[in-house]
């Protein structure tokens, strides 16, 4: 089947038409530096050519997501997505034909390029049965394939080039027709641009980028002077796609627009200079602060129960013992919590062992009556962990942290906590703990040591982490079926 897509005019007024049939088997390149039309190019090509062909738009400026809103394209994430997820959903895109755009907007180019080379690495890997016809387009080409090594990593340009190159040199027998866009020919990696046998080249200033755009379309030196020249939105034309000799494009309309748009100059804000300094130099006014209880007194300190308790004992020497306050458990367990909570409110005693813990413990029992503690140092190793981890004693009679106290008391004792401490991030489905207050929760200010734990906890089945391309971290606990929220 035939189909020519109408791309605009050429400079007798006639309709210049792009043969997609003829576009797989030859694949696009189109140059232009910024602001000479290249992505309303590529949109007019994507409108007119969507009812005819799968799409898949690899965009690392979120330019494109917009076509989602009238065609029935999927716009995706790449951000919120991992290696293993994004090549799960390039598989389920050839294996269903669905139109699909990949906003890499959310990533640093060392990511993008990661993402990207995944991505079309299973697209192109894709089992035989699933080589149906489907158009590829790259805007920003240079960034996926660059001339020279830039400020990314060695693996992430390794990657990304070969994906590329396998894109342009063999995706045809595969069926995926590559259109790369770039701004600059000199920073696109030549055995790329040089499988595309149709091109669309828009006006360009440097003169490296003007001799090479004359020599794809076979122009002179002199000829090419006039690419220039060119306006916004006119393009030259060559390929076996579009017309065997080199001819002038003016692009048409396109029906959607991009996100951002391009930007119109607008009066200034009429603000006398006095005014603007008061703007950029006053003093930030204070917001108003919501009606609110008293907030509670703050537990006393360390120091503080040392010096009263020597304060009792000094006093008792000269009284007449007296026997055990009798409390309920309620009372207990409030009293566990109060002095469990002045423990850990102090900063060094995140990196104190149990057992000094212990007997900070003890004395604050006995400033309450109780010559006897209600907890023996293994339950209040235990609980300890659990203080630390945000829970109380309430928590401790729920039914629904039975489980997750089950698992804990298999574990190794100083990692009690931090298993505590993720499973109520993801019973509660809040963001998963960084690494900073993992490490204090383990009892060490080196974040090092708190991803080694995270590992080793991994290595055992104890936990699955996930990281996306965006860098945020989730973790979930197969034990209880719970998934902190990313972060």
């Amino acid at each position: 089947m035939s189909v020519m897509i109408n791309m605009g005019t050429d400079p007798k007024g006639q309709i210049a038409s792009m043969d997609l049939e003829e576009l797989l088997a030859t694949r696009l390149l189109v140059q232009g530096n910024s602001g000479s039309g290249k992505s309303h190019l590529l949109r007019r090509m994507l409108e007119k050519s969507a009812r005819y062909v799968q799409q898949i738009i690899i965009d690392p400026e979120g330019d494109f997501v917009t076509l989602a809103d009238r065609f029935p394209h999927v716009a995706v994430e790449g951000s919120a997505y991992n290696e293993a997820e994004i090549r799960v959903l390039a598989q389920r895109i050839r294996e269903h034909r669905v139109s699909v755009v990949l906003n890499l907007d959310g990533l640093d180019v060392d990511n993008q390029m990661k993402c990207a080379a995944w991505f079309l690495a299973t697209l192109f890997d894709a089992p035989r049965d699933h080589w149906y016809p489907a158009v590829v387009i790259i805007d920003e080409a240079q960034i996926f394939a660059p001339a020279q090594a830039g400020e990314v990593s060695d693996e992430a340009r390794r990657l990304s080039l070969a994906a590329m190159t396998n894109l342009m040199c063999r995706g045809r027998k595969r069926g995926l027709a590559g259109v790369i866009a770039t701004q600059r020919l000199a920073k696109l990696a030549k055995n790329v641009a040089a499988e595309a046998s149709n091109f669309l080249m828009g006006r360009t200033f440097l003169d490296i980028d003007m001799a090479r755009a004359a020599d794809l379309l076979g122009m002179d030196r002199r000829q090419a002077e006039t690419i220039r020249d060119l306006e916004r939105g006119h393009f030259l034309a060559l390929g076996p796609a579009l017309s065997r000799r080199p001819i002038a494009i003016q692009i048409g309309d396109v029906e959607t627009k991009s996100r951002t748009g391009s930007f119109k100059l607008m009066p200034l804000p009429d603000t006398k200079s006095h005014k603007a300094e008061e703007l950029l130099f006053s003093e930030p006014k204070e917001p108003a602060l919501p009606l609110a209880s008293p907030e509670p007194p703050a537990p006393p300190s360390s120091e503080q129960l040392m010096e009263f308790i020597q304060k009792e004992e000094e006093r008792k020497a000269t009284e007449a013992p007296k026997n055990d306050v009798i409390v309920d458990n309620s009372q207990k367990e409030t009293l566990i919590d109060a002095l469990l909570s002045s423990i850990i409110a102090e900063e060094e005693n995140a990196y104190r062992q149990a057992n000094l813990l212990y007997q900070e413990f003890m004395i604050g029992c006995r400033m309450h009556g109780l010559t006897t503690p209600p907890l023996d140092l293994p339950a209040f190793s235990r609980r300890l962990a659990m203080a630390r981890s945000g829970l109380k004693g309430k928590d401790f009679q729920d039914e629904t942290w039975q489980p997750a106290f089950k698992v804990a008391q298999t574990l190794e004792e100083d990692i009690q906590a931090v298993f505590l401490l993720l499973a109520k991030s993801a019973k509660e489905n809040t963001p998963c703990p960084d690494d900073d207050i993992i490490a204090r929760i383990y009892g060490t200010r080196s974040s090092g040591r708190a991803r080694r734990l995270l590992g080793y906890m991994e290595n055992q089945g104890i936990i699955t982490i996930r990281t996306d391309f965006g860098g945020r971290r989730s973790i979930t606990i197969p034990a209880l079926g719970w998934t902190t929220a990313a972060a």
